[in-house]
């Protein structure tokens, strides 16, 4: 139930914690995170594994670096 930039912020950190080659799975309400997650993915060179939406959520899987 979170607007951008706050799950953005809290996937950065949570990332932050990761291994890499680790997954990370973010669901979101905001209908603009599809696109915030992707730039997010490809600012910070991690891969956007997963981009899906249903039921008005949205889930994400990011693949750390």
């Amino acid at each position: 139930g979170l607007n951008c930039p706050l799950p953005i912020l809290r996937a950065k950190k949570a990332l932050g914690t990761l291994d890499s080659g680790q997954v990370l799975h973010i669901i979101a309400t905001d209908p603009g995170s599809v696109k915030d997650f992707e730039a997010f993915a490809k600012q910070t060179g991690n891969e956007l594994i997963e981009s899906k939406e249903a039921g008005g959520k949205y889930e994400f899987l990011i693949k750390k670096a």
